[in-house]
Formats: structure tokens, C-alpha cells, sequence
């Protein structure tokens, strides 16, 4: 069973979608309910694409200096570049890894789709080396799939 129940998190959007949330409540209800699941996630950063480069829009858990990443910089950038989803067990192997803090061990980001079109991202960072399983991972999935909607 994966810590993150994404049906929760789903079900938490489409209200607020009701309720006609803004963009940025969206945004700031996926990074809070994710993050609620608790370890290992430490902290959500969603990060929206403003033409070359990654704009944090909405957190939960730590803040960051990191606001704006330009695009094939880092995890964030490089899963942009690529197109793919990144899943970092260990963020000190990342020749070009950017720390959100120092206590980051590993790293997940799963794109915002909207068919081909990338809008942006979910970055979940946490304490513990290597605990984002394939099951965490497809359950990250669907809340961006649910923001590829509802944005």
C-alpha cells in the first residue's frame, strides 16, 4: 500500500474546483494534501512553466530559495528538458542538482500534462534516501493528472 492516497487529494481539488478555486488554491490544496501524507514527504514545491523556466507557484513543508529554475538545471529543469518524470534516489549522485535545503536526501517530480503539452510539475523532496516507489510514484501521478484538468 502506498502512504499517498491520491483519492483524497483528487477528491480535495475537485472541490475546490466547485467552489471555483483560483489557480493558485489549486495549486497550494495538491501541495498541502500530498504533503500531509507525511513522511516521506518532507516537503511539495509545484513549480508552473513560464516560457524557459520553472515558476514556484504553491508549497507545502519547507520553503526555498529556489523560485525560478531555468529548465534543464536540476531535477526540476531536467525533467522539463526530457520530458520525463524523475525519480532521484539519492540527490548527491545529481552532478547538477539545485538543494532546496540541506536536509534533502532524495527527490520525485512528477509533470503536469495536458496532452503533449507540459503546464508544469509536482516536486516532492524528502529526508529519507530512496523511499519513492513505483506505487508513490503513479499515486503522485494522479493528482497532476487531476491539476492537467482542473487548471
Amino acid at each position: 500500500m502506498p502512504i499517498l492516497d491520491a483519492t483524497r487529494a483528487v477528491a480535495a481539488l475537485r472541490g475546490a474546483f466547485a467552489r471555483d478555486a483560483g489557480r493558485e488554491e489549486l495549486l497550494r490544496v495538491a501541495a498541502e494534501k500530498i504533503q500531509a501524507a507525511g513522511a516521506p514527504y518532507t516537503s511539495v514545491y509545484l513549480y508552473m512553466l513560464h516560457g524557459d523556466e520553472l515558476v514556484l507557484e504553491a508549497y507545502a513543508g519547507r520553503e526555498t530559495e529556489h523560485t525560478r529554475i531555468p529548465v534543464g538545471k536540476g531535477v526540476c529543469g531536467t525533467a522539463v528538458s526530457t520530458g520525463q518524470d524523475q525519480n532521484v534516489g539519492d540527490v548527491g549522485s545529481i552532478g547538477n542538482y539545485i538543494a532546496c535545503n540541506i536536509w534533502t536526501r532524495s527527490e520525485l517530480v512528477v509533470l503536469i500534462r495536458r496532452g503533449a503539452a507540459i503546464l508544469g510539475q509536482i516536486d516532492v523532496d524528502s529526508d529519507v534516501p530512496d523511499p519513492f516507489t513505483p506505487e508513490e510514484e503513479a499515486e503522485v501521478r494522479k493528482v497532476a493528472e487531476a491539476l492537467a484538468v482542473l487548471l
